[in-house]
């Protein structure tokens, strides 16, 4: 098999498949489209962790790139900042929840080994196949540890959209637009709809304070200093061992999102990229050790821009070489980053609040979706302790090592779906032998 596929010009006017190509002119217009459809999450997880955004976008670019090379170009992906990483960051470095993170090194240390634990999980399923992941985290798992991680991440929303009477009303104008936006606009806007009500939110932010001092002004003087190009505060990271050993069960999560992703996009385009599987967690974990090298998010398959193709029906992997382009390209634009730095922080908060909570309910449509059996008691309890021990943040701590929330939550639903699970084969009840 060739190292990379030879893309055939697109016949026709119908999908385009991944080894297909768009004239050049299409291709770079699909590319920006998917960096709009991209930018809203990945710009909203750094803010809400202090990291810098225009790093964050920086290496969602390359971390696209080194993606496309590990898969040979044949997965139709972006990677963008991922949210998984959002409440353990916080965690470990004591982020207060406004401006600049000043521990972004330890942070980024502990992003390296959660790419490195993902890179290996990767050459495991490359070598050996995806059926031990499935069997390890089926969907009553996935589903369980996706709602406590939105669960767990509502600290966070709340925190951003402030007590006062004020910045409260922002914060809800702000997820009404999201859901506006989500559910009225015409179907390409609303998978920008995390960027619309950004922006929209903002100008009325600004027209309110600047305009009517209901609220303290936004300083558009950074916007003014910072230059049009440059190169971006890249940070190194600091290895700890607490901080890793925290963050790095992140990658867990990361496995079952990327295999849901690759079973959308292989329904969607009526291939099968199960056999790709491995070189795609491969890519996506050296891609957030790269990321996390430069002081950056950790990153992963976005589900934004399976919903663009969904739409366009176009999957031509070029269009993502082109995607990341652009993205690199902003991320070397000082101005760009200073006016993602001076969104208001109820804006972000009630931004927060709306995907948070789709992070969550989404996942009940993944029980939904594969007839998860919730009359049957292990199910029950092993949802059930996941969502408290990720909603409550239940924290345990072995000397320096301490696991948060997330952490905790994805240890149980992995681990009681397996004894009890185990149990119930080698012991059958009564009522099941009937």
């Amino acid at each position: 098999m060739r190292f990379l596929p030879s893309w055939r010009p697109v016949a026709g006017d119908g999908a385009v498949a991944p080894d297909e190509r768009l004239p050049w002119g299409h291709t770079l217009l699909m590319g920006a489209q998917h960096v709009l459809a991209m930018s809203g999450s990945t710009i909203l997880g750094p803010l809400l962790m202090g990291f810098d955004p225009n790093v964050a976008v920086l290496f969602s670019g390359l971390g696209t790139l080194l993606f496309f090379a590990v898969t040979g170009g044949r997965v139709p992906s972006y990677l963008g900042s991922s949210f998984s990483f959002i409440a353990l960051v916080v965690a470990v470095t004591g982020y207060a929840g406004h401006g600049a993170n000043p521990d972004v090194p330890l942070a980024a240390g502990g992003i390296v080994a959660a790419g490195a634990v993902y890179a290996l999980a990767g050459l495991l399923v490359w070598a050996t196949g995806t059926g031990w992941i499935e069997r390890l985290m089926p969907p009553v798992v996935t589903g369980a540890v996706g709602a406590a991680i939105g669960l767990n991440l509502a600290p966070v929303a709340a925190q951003r959209i402030g007590a006062r009477p004020a910045e409260a009303v922002f914060g809800l104008v702000t997820l009404l637009t999201v859901a506006v936006f989500s559910l009225h606009a015409p179907p390409a806007m609303r998978r920008l709809s995390i960027l619309c009500a950004m922006v929209v939110s903002c100008l009325v932010y600004a027209l309110a304070a600047n305009g009517l001092g209901l609220a303290p002004p936004i300083d558009f003087g950074m916007v003014r200093a910072a230059p049009w190009f440059g190169l971006p505060p890249l940070r190194a990271p600091r290895f700890e061992t607490h901080a890793m050993l925290a963050i790095a069960p992140v990658a867990l999560v990361l496995l079952a999102e990327n295999l849901g992703h690759l079973k959308a996009l292989g329904a969607m385009t009526g291939r099968n990229f199960d056999a790709l599987a491995g070189r795609a967690f491969l890519g996506d974990g050296l891609a957030t050790m790269l990321a996390g090298a430069g002081g950056g998010t950790g990153v992963t398959t976005y589900v934004e821009n399976i919903g663009v193709m969904a739409i366009s029906r176009v999957y031509s992997t070029l269009v993502f070489v082109a995607a990341a382009l652009f993205a690199v390209l902003l991320g070397f634009s000082p101005r760009f980053g200073a006016v993602l730095r001076i969104i208001p922080d109820p804006v972000l908060g009630g931004l927060a609040l709306g995907v948070f909570g789709l992070i969550a309910a989404t996942m009940v449509r993944i029980w939904i979706e594969h007839k998860v059996d919730f009359a049957d008691p292990r199910t029950l309890f092993t949802v059930g302790v996941t969502l408290i021990a990720g909603a409550g943040n239940l924290t345990i701590a072995m000397g320096q090592v301490v696991l948060g929330g997330i952490a905790t939550a994805t240890i149980a639903a992995i681990g009681l779906n397996l004894i009890l699970g185990w149990r119930g084969r080698r012991h059958p009840s009564p009522s099941d032998k009937e």
